[in-house]
């Protein structure tokens, strides 16, 4: 065995998946076999749940009954309602408020029994579409109350996509609108061996339920050094509107100042994450049909960093301006990166049960030894 330490993991194979390949030399993403950009352009969310979860895409016939079974467990019990009501009105952070969500489904699941076994898979998928279609539910009325309104119920007759933005608008989203979130979605489905993909792996491993995995992966996406970034890069554009400077004297100073610029670099993208090019894409779309400032801050900030510095924007940097164009509250950015990760986060799961290995690895020791307990009247 190799007693080369490998901090973080970094470059550690542990697994072997047959859902999304990275090249991160070449800024090459694919799920099963399909570049992110064709997916992205010519798919929409629920047929990449549908291929993650089944390794191929869905025909006319799969996708309908596969659609309709999501939309009709978009509804949430009424314990889970009281629930939402209760971590809005103490004003929970968003991602923990998810959190207790996620975990509290599974006392309203059928097949969350103690006695189902957790590997298996009729079940497991059942269990998947109903976390899937109920936690855009939750996420829109937690917003919703926290803000003095009324939940909207959900709608059976709309996409996974134009749902969640009706459900936490109140309005049915147009076209253009539908469209971008539904691509935005597909664009964070799946990325690997993530570190929430990565946690919910562990806790399936010692055949802990899906609902447990899944909240495991909340709990991990909601550290900022995972899932917070496109907040940040948000927070940052304001502070740029905000200032008496144009954003190129804006990240200049910044940088002098020994500040982070969010939304740059990637543990696994040497090169623009491609997920980057199309939001950038759909940011300026937003921008061209209403205000371009936050598009072109945006491009301003990434034409310096990539000359001067060598840094390449990841996902995180073009979907804050893309979902802030949309309307969609800042600090939930986060949560519906958890919407939509959810479907990769339970296709790893089911391989992990497919092919079960409990995770375990080492650390090497570095403390002390040979100590002897003393008397405690004498320590």
């Amino acid at each position: 065995m190799t007693e080369e330490l490998k901090k973080g993991l970094e470059g550690v194979l542990v697994a072997e998946s047959s859902l999304s390949y990275i090249d991160g030399d070449e800024g090459k993403l694919v799920y099963c076999g399909y570049t992110i950009d064709d997916l992205a352009r010519n798919a929409t969310y629920e047929e990449v749940v549908y291929l993650l979860w089944h390794g191929e895409l869905p025909n006319r016939e799969e996708l309908a009954e596969f659609e309709a079974s999501m939309a009709e467990e978009r509804h949430l019990d009424d314990g889970v309602h009281r629930l939402v009501r209760d971590l809005a009105e103490a004003d929970e952070e968003p991602m923990a408020a998810l959190r207790t969500i996620v975990s509290t489904l599974s006392a309203y699941d059928d097949d969350a029994e103690a006695d189902v076994d957790p590997t298996n898979e009729a079940a497991n998928l059942r269990k998947g579409r109903r976390i899937t279609a109920k936690v855009p539910t939750a996420l829109a009325a937690f917003d919703r109350i926290r803000n003095g309104n009324d939940p909207v119920a959900p709608r059976e007759d709309l996409g996974h996509a134009a749902n969640f933005l009706y459900m936490l608008n109140g309005e049915e989203p147009d076209d253009v609108l539908a469209e971008t979130f539904d691509m935005a979605l597909v664009l964070h489905a799946d990325h690997g061996l993530n570190a929430s993909t990565f946690s919910a792996t562990v806790t399936a491993s010692t055949l802990a339920d899906l609902h447990a995995a899944v909240t495991s992966a909340v709990g991990t996406l909601s550290g900022s050094l995972h899932g917070g970034a496109n907040q940040d890069v948000m927070e940052m554009l304001k502070e740029v509107d905000a200032s008496d400077k144009d954003a190129l004297e804006w990240v200049t100073d910044a940088l002098e100042a020994g500040r982070r610029v969010p939304g740059f670099g990637h543990r696994v993208y040497n090169v623009k994450d491609p997920r980057a090019k199309i939001l950038s894409e759909k940011s300026k779309a937003l921008g061209e049909a209403g205000d371009m400032k936050w598009y072109e801050y945006s491009t301003t900030i990434e034409d310096y960093l990539v000359e001067e510095k060598g840094l390449a924007p990841n996902v995180d940097f073009y979907s804050a301006s893309t979902y802030y164009q949309m309307g969609i509250p800042v600090d939930i950015y986060t949560p519906i990166f958890a919407m939509s990760r959810v479907g990769g986060w339970i296709a790893h799961v089911l391989e992990q049960y497919d092919d079960n290995r409990l995770i375990r690895p080492r650390s090497r020791y570095v403390g002390s030894e040979d100590r002897s307990v003393p008397p405690i009247d004498e320590r």
